[in-house]
């Protein structure tokens, strides 16, 4: 069954993490499920006439009966919906959000409350049917994050860093191996750019772009990560590399000039041609622990043997003398 899925997308929110969830239940069973922002859509109008010009969905699913739940009004396939929490609090306040939901509720199969107050609630306000409505609690995944395999890409969202190089095959991955997630970080520098990489990563799972954040900050992330990846088209040198290799991250290096010149495959680093050997290059740094251990280690010692920042300073000081 292919599924469309609505929700509010706003990254570090509390829909958004559980529509993810979600989503990874629903993708677990066999199914398809293609997550949207509900911001993308201006009506339910919007959306049907773009499923019926562009994609065939067999069923929907929406989280928040107002923001979300009003834009399935119009398509020609069953849907379910989930209490967001504002929208049972507060929009059932406004009168026509509320005959709005309850018209949302009326052409549901089924509804969902994380709790039986909720569903109480919904019932004497919405008129909605009890035998619609399942009270399910929101789960919590068992893995604490520190067991999450965090692969950070650090780079400035611009074409010559290829952001969107690894996101399909890192994706299929995930769908394997959930705990292996792909974190993208860094300025927006490119709007067009930008905007297709968000548009990729919120109906992307295990994928995530996160704000751009200061190098103390920055550094600090590092450290909690499994591993750091730079997927760039070229490379001057990159900073971030070297700075991983610094704070003991193993790297997983597109195979290009600038990075071959500083990562030596299976001795500083590892080094891939293609999305599918990324994959392969870090299941290998995953379960062969010698291996990690040594990249590691070499790359900590190649650093502070050719990248001294000292000597960087000197040479930078005794050139600038030459300009008087």
């Amino acid at each position: 069954m292919k599924l469309l899925f609505l929700a509010c997308l706003e990254p570090k929110t509390g829909n958004h993490t559980t529509a993810e969830r979600i989503r990874s239940h629903i993708e677990s069973a066999g199914h398809t499920c293609e997550l949207h922002h509900a911001e993308e859509f201006q009506s339910s109008s919007d959306l049907a006439n773009l499923l019926s010009q562009n994609i065939q969905f067999d069923g929907a699913l929406a989280i928040h009966l107002f923001k979300a739940g009003r834009l399935l009004l119009d398509i020609q396939v069953p849907f379910g919906i989930v209490f967001g929490g504002t929208d049972i609090n507060e929009d059932v306040k406004v009168e026509k959000r509320r005959a709005v939901m309850e018209n949302v509720l009326l052409k549901a199969r089924f509804a969902v409350a994380f709790t039986e107050k909720m569903k109480q609630e919904a019932m004497s306000y919405l008129h909605s049917q009890s035998s619609k409505t399942y009270v399910q609690p929101q789960g919590i995944r068992g893995e604490h994050v520190e067991r999450l395999h965090v692969f950070l890409l650090i780079c400035g969202l611009r074409r010559v860093k290829d952001p969107l190089y690894l996101v399909e095959s890192f994706s299929e991955w995930h769908s394997e191996n959930p705990q292996n997630v792909l974190v993208i970080i860094g300025p927006k520098i490119d709007p067009v750019l930008t905007d297709a990489v968000e548009a990729v990563v919120r109906r992307t799972a295990g994928v995530f772009l996160a704000q751009e954040r200061s190098q103390p900050e920055l550094h600090a992330a590092m450290k909690r990560c499994f591993a750091m990846v730079n997927s760039s088209i070229s490379e001057g040198m990159s900073a971030a590399i070297l700075e991983a290799m610094d704070l003991g991250l193993p790297v997983l290096a597109r195979n290009i000039p600038g990075n071959t010149a500083i990562v030596q495959n299976e001795v500083t680093g590892l080094v891939y041609s293609s999305p599918q050997e990324f994959v392969h290059q870090s299941q290998r740094l995953l379960s062969d622990h010698q291996l990690r251990a040594r990249v590691i280690r070499n790359g900590k010692v190649y650093v502070v043997k050719h990248h001294s920042l000292k000597q960087e300073r000197e040479t930078y000081q005794r050139l600038v003398n030459m300009l008087h």
